[in-house]
C-alpha cells in the first residue's frame, strides 16, 4: 500500500505540520515542557500554523487537572493561527458524566439505564451514591466512587480514590474525593470544554514519512481506536453523534478490540492515531501515542507529522 502512494524522497511535498499529543492525565508541568519542546523541534513558523490534536485523557492520576484544562483553553487566543482538536478520552467522559457535562442520550433514555451492564461491579468499585447520582451516567458513578481494592495490579500502583484514579482531579478543584461539591467547584467554562470534546476527528491530506517516501493519507484520530467488528462508517456516525446511551464506548475505552487498523481502511492509506493504551507503538500507519499512561515517572510523548519524530517532555531540545 505505502509503495503505491508514496512520493519519492527527492520530491517530497512539505505538508502542514501535525502534532499529536498523548494522554496528559493532570501533569501540567510535563505538558508545559512538552509544548516547549515541540515548538523547538518543528521551528517557530511551522509551530504557529500547526494542526494540534490532543488525544484525550486530560484529567486524573496527575495533580493538576484544573491547570491543564486552563492551559488548553488558552491556546486559541495564544496561538490563533494553529488549529486545535481536543479528543474525548474515557477519563474525560467519566469526569464530564459526574459534573453534568455529557449531552443527554439521543433516544431520550435516562442515564440510569446505563447502570445495569456494570451492576455486578458496584460494591467493589464503591459507586458514587451522593447528591445527584440518580441522574448520572454509570461512568460518572464509577469515576466518583471509592474503590475497595487499594492496589491496581495492571498499573502496578495504588488506586487514587476510584477505579479511574479520580481523586487528584477532585483535589485540583479544592474538594474531597467523591464530594458532590465538585459540580459547583468546576467552573462553567471547564464544563463547556468537557461538553465540547469530540469523540473522533477526521483529517484529509495528512503527509507522513513512510517506506522511504512521503505518503498522503487520511487521518482518523480517536482515543482508543476503531473496532474491526463494526463497519468504520457506522462507527464514525456513532462517534460523531456522541451517543451517551451506551454504558461503555469501546472506541474511547477498549483495549485489544480496538488495537489494529480495521481491515477495510487498508485499501487506501489511512492513519489511525490514538492514545489510551499506556504505551508508545508505531506499526505502519497505526500510531499509539501514550507513553505516559498517567504514571508519574513516565514521560508524556507526542508525534510530529510528516517526520514521524517522537518528542517527550523529558527531552532537552534547544530552539
Amino acid at each position: 500500500m505505502g509503495e503505491t502512494y508514496a512520493i519519492n524522497a527527492g520530491d517530497q511535498p512539505t505538508g502542514r505540520t501535525v502534532l499529536c499529543i498523548g494522554d496528559i492525565h493532570g501533569y501540567f508541568s510535563k505538558l508545559q515542557s512538552l509544548w516547549s519542546n515541540l515548538e523547538a523541534a518543528v521551528g517557530a513558523a511551522a509551530f504557529q500554523t500547526a494542526l494540534v490534536i490532543f488525544l484525550g485523557d486530560y484529567c486524573d492520576r496527575g495533580p493538576q487537572t484544573r491547570e491543564v484544562i486552563d492551559f488548553l483553553l488558552s491556546l486559541s487566543s495564544r496561538y490563533p493561527n494553529q488549529s486545535h482538536v481536543f479528543l474525548c478520552g474515557n477519563h474525560d467522559f467519566a469526569f464530564a458524566a459526574f459534573v453534568g457535562a455529557l449531552p443527554p442520550p439521543p433516544d431520550g433514555s435516562p442515564f440510569s439505564a446505563t447502570w445495569a451492564e456494570f451492576e455486578l461491579n458496584k460494591d467493589r468499585e464503591g459507586w458514587f451514591e451522593g447528591e445527584g447520582y440518580e441522574f448520572m451516567h454509570v461512568q460518572g458513578r464509577r469515576w466518583g466512587g471509592l474503590i475497595q481494592d487499594k492496589w491496581n495490579p495492571k498499573k502496578n500502583m495504588a488506586y487514587k480514590g476510584s477505579i479511574y484514579d479520580g481523586e487528584p482531579t477532585f483535589t485540583s478543584y479544592g474538594v474531597a474525593h467523591g464530594s458532590p461539591d465538585l459540580v459547583k467547584a468546576v467552573p462553567d467554562h471547564h464544563k463547556k470544554f468537557l461538553a465540547s470534546l469530540v469523540w473522533v476527528h477526521e483529517e484529509d491530506n495528512v503527509w507522513i514519512d513512510h517506506l522511504g517516501g512521503r505518503l498522503c493519507c487520511k487521518l482518523i484520530a480517536v482515543h482508543a481506536g476503531l473496532k474491526n467488528s463494526i463497519s468504520v462508517d457506522e462507527q464514525l456516525k456513532f462517534l460523531k453523534a456522541k451517543d451517551t446511551s451506551i454504558p461503555k464506548v469501546e472506541d474511547l475505552s477498549g483495549r485489544h478490540n480496538v488495537w489494529n487498523i480495521p481491515q477495510e481502511l487498508t485499501k487506501e492509506p489511512t492513519i489511525v492515531v490514538s492514545g489510551h493504551h499506556g504505551k508508545l507503538h508505531i506499526d505502519g500507519l497505526r500510531l499509539v501515542i501514550d507513553e505516559g499512561g498517567g504514571i508519574e515517572q513516565n514521560p508524556i510523548a507526542a508525534i510530529i507529522l510528516p517526520s514521524m519524530k517522537i518528542v517527550r517532555d523529558t527531552d532537552n531540545i534547544l530552539a
